[in-house]
């Protein structure tokens, strides 16, 4: 009971000094002078306008702290606010309190509004305040400057800090840019500054940032354990950076881990930086993996990442390999203060060996050069399937007559038909980029292509590739290639010699249509919103020359035989194209002037042992279907594919018209009046026989005459 009763009495003699103190504290705390002490303070040294509308308060509550409301800061001036908060709350030692001084020990604030500026002769609004003023007078040995006339250095030891609800806006007065970020929290335990000998030692700092960019949500947080800084020495334990963003079609997520931090004033090195991010977008997801150490060269404010390693994978189940996984290694580096970067990296995956070199010119805007240089490279294989057009198309209704469609052709949008996908050039704005790209073998969209070397600019929402050469179909191309994101305008020019037709028709439009070697030239532009939009906004020229080919789906030889017996038929006859039949040439020749998606022929010329071709007609690219007359004349009858058999019809034109969807052409001959015209031949041969014979009764007359 003693024991109780000395416990009881030291219990209540605590409880009388903490009250009595408590006491003590308001008694002598005047919130009203200390305000004004501070406002004064501000004015005298920074030339900035403090503003505190409400009362300075005591708090004793969970420790010893003064309470602020409503408070904002101007711009050196005092002209226009630099920062403004809606609540803080300062935690300050007992014992200097007493002494009417105030010394912080604790920081917390609530809605804080600031904004950084840097200005159009390269300084910060704060430097006045971190005791690095670029505009007041330096010190020179004829004029040493005095302790009144320099920035004083700024000494800072709190024991802790909390922001909530911050907001930061960045201001680049010269670049014309404004940056803000809301939804600010930072917390931290002991923070120690002392900007005169540029030291920083942070404790359990921490920074964690949300929001939403358009309809997607983010998340940023920073850890950092332990932080010390200054010119003799740096360190610090392992850095956490995590991100992440999630939306209604993708989400994103990153984590960067920094250990093994070391430094002087002069240069900083990193053990392992650490990049781990995560995508998905839609059915596509993307894995990455980099680390490589690190050194800065903070006096050059140079970095270089010397030995990055790691790997990317891509994973889409509409893509042939599901998965692909994509190792990295090389180096890069960047100086900051000539706003430059390099980088030098090599990949290897599959059956590709890539190297990739960047040179940085300017990091704002972006000024990039580039060297890609690649053995062989087969996209088809990392690309999902396109869309079985075959089985689309029996699965839309034929046209009926009079519905003015033609068969075949796509329904009109709002009858069913699936929305074509639109072409997106945006990405070309605001980029400007040259260089050089190498591939030893390349297939893309089923075209197979070997020794590409081009040279790519990209300026002004424009791509330019010139020159463009490659080798393709036992043959080559020589042009240029550009791409213009104002009104989605793509213009081709390219000569293409010794071409294979068939296989590159094959390929690149899966059609059967031609068989010869020769040259093509293209000189064509077209625009427009999609692919089917630039079908039929196609414009420009085309040339064709082959030799030694033939024409498939129609066997002329064989056709004009099946005729003979149809001679002065009224109505022409008609057959759909055969893959199996084929005429052969040895020489066809055809120029196209193209206008609105038509390309329109008037010079076509075919030649075959016993045959000559001539024609004019539309071939509708835009709309897929074809409009022609082909004229074909026998012009020998002693040799060639049954030539004999053709002798009837020798010296006669034979009307040979194409019609229909390209992939359902009909050949119609047109044998009305062929009759008449056949016996005029036949008539105009036999006063040609008759008018010989007349001439040689007359000579042999003449030589009776004279004696010869």
């Amino acid at each position: 009971m003693k024991v109780l009763r000395i416990l009881g009495i030291a219990f209540a003699v605590v409880l009388v000094l903490v009250v009595a103190g408590i006491v003590a504290l308001y008694a002598f705390f005047d919130g009203e002078k200390v305000k004004a002490q501070v406002i004064n303070t501000v004015m005298e040294k920074k030339q900035r306008k403090l503003d505190i509308p409400g009362p300075l308060e005591l708090s004793v509550w969970p420790d010893v702290g003064i309470k602020v409301g409503r408070l904002t800061l101007s711009e050196p001036g005092g002209k226009q606010e630099f920062l403004a908060l809606d609540s803080a709350r300062v935690a300050v030692a007992v014992m200097p309190l007493l002494s009417k001084q105030v010394q912080v020990r604790r920081v917390e604030v609530d809605g804080l509004h600031v904004t950084l500026i840097k200005r159009k002769d390269g300084t910060l609004n704060i430097a006045d305040l971190t005791g690095g003023d670029e505009k007041s007078p330096k010190a020179t040995p004829e004029k040493p400057q005095t302790s009144g006339g320099a920035s004083e250095p700024l000494h800072v030891d709190i024991a802790g800090i909390r922001v909530a609800r911050a907001q930061v806006t960045w201001r680049d007065e010269k670049a014309g840019s404004t940056t803000t970020q809301s939804n600010l929290d930072l917390g931290s335990g002991r923070v120690q500054a002392d900007s005169g000998r540029q030291s920083l030692a942070v404790d359990a700092l921490s920074l964690a940032a949300n929001g939403k960019t358009g309809d997607d949500t983010f998340d940023l947080k920073l850890d950092v354990p332990k932080l010390s800084i200054s010119p003799e020495h740096s360190s610090g334990e392992t850095v956490n950076v995590s991100a992440s963003l999630k939306g209604r079609e993708r989400n994103a997520a990153a984590k960067l881990i920094l250990s093994g931090v070391e430094g002087d004033k002069n240069a900083l090195k990193i053990g392992k930086l650490a990049l781990e991010a995560d995508a998905k977008s839609g059915e596509s997801t993307i894995k990455a993996r980099l680390a490589s150490p690190v050194k800065s060269d903070l006096a050059a404010r140079t970095v270089a990442l010397e030995k990055l390693d790691g790997n990317l994978e891509i994973a889409n189940p509409r893509m042939p390999m599901k998965q692909v996984k994509i190792p990295l290694a090389g180096r890069l580096s960047a100086d900051l203060t000539k706003q430059s970067a390099l980088a030098d990296l090599g990949t290897q995956f599959d059956e590709s060996k890539i190297a990739l070199k960047l040179d940085v010119a300017k990091f704002s805007p972006l000024a990039l050069g580039f060297a890609v240089d690649v053995d062989r490279l087969n996209i088809d294989k990392y690309l999902p399937p396109k869309k079985d057009e075959a089985k689309k198309a029996e699965k839309t209704p034929e046209a009926k007559p009079g519905s003015g469609q033609a068969g075949g052709q796509p329904s009109p949008k709002g009858a069913g038909a699936p929305a074509e996908d639109k072409i997106d050039l945006s990405a070309l704005k605001g980029i400007d980029a040259n260089g050089t790209v190498r591939i030893g073998a390349l297939q893309v969209s089923r075209l197979k292509l070997s020794k590409l070397d081009a040279k790519v600019r990209v300026a002004g929402g424009r791509l330019d590739i010139a020159p463009l050469s490659l080798n393709l179909y036992e043959g080559t191309a020589r042009g240029n290639l550009s791409v213009n994101s104002a009104g989605n305008l793509i213009a081709v020019k390219q000569d293409l010699t010794g071409i294979s037709i068939n296989p590159l028709m094959k390929d690149l439009a899966e059609k059967d249509l031609l068989e010869g070697r020769g040259n093509v030239a293209l000189d064509v532009t077209a625009n427009g919103d999609t692919v089917t939009a630039m079908k039929k906004a196609l414009g420009g020229k085309a040339a064709l020359s082959l030799r030694d080919g033939a024409i498939k789906g129609i066997n002329l030889a064989q056709t004009l035989r099946d005729i003979k017996g149809k001679l002065g038929a009224k109505q022409g006859a008609t057959q759909q194209a055969n893959a199996a039949n084929k005429t052969d040439f040895s020489e066809l020749t055809a120029t196209l002037n193209i206008a609105k998606g038509v390309a329109r022929n008037d010079d076509l010329l075919m030649k075959s042992p016993f045959l000559r071709v001539t024609g004019a007609g539309d071939i509708d690219i835009g709309g897929g279907q074809m409009n022609y007359l082909a004229k074909t004349s026998v012009v020998n009858t002693s040799a060639g594919q049954g030539g004999k058999d053709l002798a009837q019809l020798q010296g006669l034109t034979i009307p040979v018209r194409v019609t229909g969807p390209f992939d359902a052409l009909s050949y119609k001959l047109e044998l009305a009046d062929l009759a008449s015209e056949a016996a005029k031949a036949k008539l105009d041969e036999k006063k040609e026989e008759l008018k010989n014979k007349a001439e040689d009764k007359l000579k042999d007359k003449l030589k009776g005459l004279f004696g010869k």
